[in-house]
């Protein structure tokens, strides 16, 4: 049977609280909060929501002292680590790390200077936080936006870069990198340009990609091709209004790319004239029935004669159905036939068996699937990346 090959890109390993982002860790689900960080009630009601949905991440904005002050309250009040998002004003920046957070995020190209900047480093070294360095471009440094003539990938990526630079130049390595933008092909590029150049891991998003349901439209146009390049260690979707459903969309667009398997997956054919049996009650009924479920199988359940009998092979279990009845597959093999009203009861009781099939062969997988890394290049990540060789860091990672 034909294999699909996934070659990742090869990260070194950063601890964000008990995260551990990057190298072979699955693909990471995060989110921001959006009421007044101070705010702590409501702050922490929509975190408690979040880490409900499966956020593995949370990010709160500190543009203010008051802000700052409440950061050791949310913390103690959360499961999940904290991430702390500056802007403009270093000196919260050094006044969130007098908390016991977890991550920083900052765009060193606002805080009004590399000296600010280094001075951030160097606390976040000495308390041992990790720091995302974010290039926007909707916010790129004007040297680098006159260079290039606009805020283009190969412009976002040198930013990028001497950031980078700066921060080894300190002896601070526990960075992750972002080249956001709004726009999909603008933002495609840029991480496929930095792939090639450092291996510092990456968190993925469509910055400002607005409303649902385009915005996750948007977003899995973007998202989808580097995750299926190996790119992205972390992941946002970026939705207008209440975070919560940004969680189900990037988990949606991990399984999508196999990225990242926590459920199983439902194929059922679209409804048109060829249709012979209620399949939008009998897929209802299985999605109910299959909720809390993590088993990482594909069930196939198609409707007609034309493309159920190929698909239903292609899946791990399946249902070609036509006339009312419909025949089961396994593992590409026919089974036996079935009428209408027992497909939903003969499903799962085929399901049980696959599983307990599956478990007896050592064979089962569950949430996050094993991901293959490249191994052509050297495999130890926690070594670092190269120092600073003509102005580039890092190795040549993919292709």
């Amino acid at each position: 049977m034909y294999k699909h090959t996934f070659n990742r890109h090869k990260t070194r390993i950063v601890q964000v609280g008990n995260v551990a982002i990057g190298g072979d860790n699955p693909v990471v689900v995060q989110s921001m909060t959006t009421p007044d960080t101070s705010n702590i009630a409501a702050v922490l009601a929509e975190i408690h929501r979040l880490e409900e949905a499966g956020c593995e991440l949370v990010r709160v904005t500190v543009p203010k002292p008051e802000d700052a002050a409440v950061l050791s309250e949310i913390k103690k009040r959360i499961k999940i680590p904290l991430i702390v998002d500056i802007h403009f004003d270093h000196k919260m920046a050094l006044a969130a790390l007098d908390h016991p957070i977890d991550k920083l995020r900052i765009n060193p190209g606002n805080l009004g200077g590399m000296d600010r900047f280094r001075t951030v480093l160097k606390k976040a070294k000495d308390k041992g936080v990790p720091m995302r360095i974010g290039v926007n471009a909707g916010s790129l440094e004007r040297e680098f936006a006159m260079k290039y003539g606009y805020p283009c990938p190969p412009a976002m990526v040198d930013s990028a870069l001497r950031y980078i630079e700066i921060a080894e130049s300190v002896g601070y390595r526990d960075m992750i990198v972002s080249l956001k933008s709004s726009d999909v092909l603008t933002a495609v590029e840029a991480y496929r340009m930095y792939a090639k150049q450092a291996n510092y891991p990456t968190h993925i998003g469509i910055t400002e990609a607005g409303k649902a349901p385009y915005a996750v439209t948007k977003s899995a146009c973007g998202l989808a091709p580097l995750l299926l390049d190996g790119i992205g260690d972390t992941i946002r979707i970026s939705l207008l209004g209440d975070p919560v459903p940004e969680i189900a969309a990037a988990f949606d667009i991990l399984q999508a790319t196999q990225r990242r398997v926590r459920k199983p997956e439902l194929i059922a054919c679209p409804t048109c004239g060829r249709l012979e049996i209620d399949l939008e009650k009998i897929i209802a009924e299985l999605e109910d029935r299959l909720k809390g479920r993590t088993t990482a199988i594909k069930i196939s359940v198609l409707g007609c004669v034309v493309n159920g009998p190929g698909e239903a092979r292609e899946a791990d279990l399946g249902i070609a159905a036509g006339g009312g009845k419909g025949m089961i597959f396994k593992r590409g093999e026919k089974l036996y036939t079935i009428p209408e009203s027992e497909m939903v009861d003969a499903l799962m009781k085929e399901i049980d068996l696959w599983e307990e099939e599956e478990r007896a062969a050592g064979r089962l997988k569950t949430g996050a699937p094993t991901l293959k890394v490249d191994s052509r290049e050297d495999d130890h990540h926690d070594e670092g990346v190269q120092e600073i060789t003509n102005g580039r860091v890092g190795l040549p990672l993919l292709k």
